[in-house]
């Protein structure tokens, strides 16, 4: 049994939640500057991998598998450090970042070509 397309559609589903989750937070949530901050950014660079999550593509699974560790830090880092909203909104940022790490490594996994499948194409 297949499972890769069910984990693409929950990777996919757990990034779009990261984006959303980081562009309303930095941008009227609990941004660092009232009005906002620069930091917005950092929901922004999530939408460089979402075409390739999106589209199944093994390669931006790879690495965005390395990529969402920097939120998973962040949304440590600030879940231990910071009090009220922004402790909360770091506590879903760090599971959104746990979840979508798993789910990409499981999704690599699910789609790695076996040995035996490379000789019978090349058959």
């Amino acid at each position: 049994m297949n499972s890769a397309p069910r984990l693409q559609i929950a990777a996919s589903a757990s990034l779009i939640a990261l984006i959303f989750l980081c562009l309303a937070w930095e941008g009227w949530l609990a941004p660092l500057r009232p009005g906002g901050s620069w930091m917005v950014l950092k929901g922004a660079l999530l939408l460089v991998p979402l075409l390739g999550i999106l589209r199944g593509k093994r390669y931006t699974y790879k690495w965005l598998s390395l990529f969402i560790q920097f939120y998973l830090m962040e949304g440590l880092l600030r879940a231990t450090s910071d009090h009220g909203l922004i402790q909360q909104l770091a506590i879903v940022e760090t599971v959104l970042a746990a979840l979508l790490f798993v789910l990409t490594i499981l999704y690599v996994r699910a789609t790695r070509v076996q040995p035996k499948e490379k000789a019978a194409e090349q058959s």
